[in-house]
């Protein structure tokens, strides 16, 4: 072997070490942290972006509120509050192109998502479970579920 290609195997090696030991200890600790983006400077967005359907901002509530209730029931208020601000954002999103039955539900779950976000950052994690599973029977009803 070549002293480049045992320097290389070498560093290689040592990386691969750092990377295990780093999530052996993340691990370790329990600790979660969640992603705030990039470091670097975000790229301007395109001249026509185009915005995303109702029914993407729809299952995009959905799917976080149902996560805000699980991490609800397990009583992680902090977990809940997060995902549930997503899914309010998500939720508004779709609530500005509904119209009739779908967006007075919408508009229901919305209600709902920002008392559980409430309850939630006072650390009432069941009465925030309570208003994210309501808001959940809303967001299904605004999408014919």
């Amino acid at each position: 072997m070549t002293k480049i290609n045992k320097k290389l195997l070498s560093a290689t090696l040592m990386t691969s070490v750092a990377m295990v030991a780093a999530t052996a200890s993340f691990s370790a600790v329990g600790g979660y942290v969640p992603y705030k983006g990039s470091a670097r400077a975000a790229k301007p967005a395109p001249a026509k972006a185009a915005e995303k359907p109702v029914e993407d901002h729809s299952a995009q509530a959905l799917e976080h509120a149902t996560v805000a209730a699980s991490h609800g029931i397990a009583g992680h208020a902090s977990m809940l509050t997060e995902h549930a601000v997503v899914a309010l954002q998500h939720a508004q999103a779709a609530e500005q192109v509904l119209d009739g039955e779908a967006k007075a539900h919408m508009t229901e779950g919305v209600k709902h998502l920002n008392e559980a976000i409430a309850h939630g950052n006072m650390g009432h994690a069941d009465m925030a479970t309570d208003h994210v599973n309501q808001a959940i029977t809303h967001i299904k009803a605004s999408m014919g579920k």
